[in-house]
């Protein structure tokens, strides 16, 4: 499991200093970026190369908020993949409490925008 650690700041949070519910979207894209350049796939790359990787589905459970200055590590893990999509398994959390929960799917598409095969270099670095 990959674990990208973040500092909540004052533009993460509502005017009460929790972190406002949105900006949890962001530090799961932050976690699954990393989580992609750890394991040698360039997403810019493949882009310029005319494959993109979208999100098509999220689905997500707020347990408990961040606060302004918590110290949270988000996860990025694989739960599996097909021939088209990448299923991530996420979370968020402030030392043991787990605050956050998401499922992920990003699709593998061209230019187009219609579905297309995962790379086979993007396979192989999955596994």
């Amino acid at each position: 499991m990959f674990l990208l650690k973040k500092k909540v700041y004052y533009h993460h949070t509502d005017t009460v200093g929790v972190v406002y519910y949105g900006r949890y979207l962001e530090f799961l894209e932050d976690a699954r970026t990393e989580f992609f350049y750890s394991k040698n796939i360039d997403v810019g790359l493949h882009s310029e190369e005319g494959t993109q990787f979208v999100i098509i589905s999220v689905e997500i459970k707020y347990k408990r908020p961040a606060r302004y200055l918590d110290e949270i590590d988000i996860s990025a893990e694989v739960e599996n993949f097909t021939a088209s999509t990448i299923h991530f398994k996420q979370k968020v959390f402030k030392g043991e409490t787990l605050l956050v929960e998401a499922d992920v799917v990003l699709a593998c598409v061209g230019k187009d925008f219609k579905p297309k095969r995962l790379p086979l270099s993007v396979k192989e670095n999955l596994r």
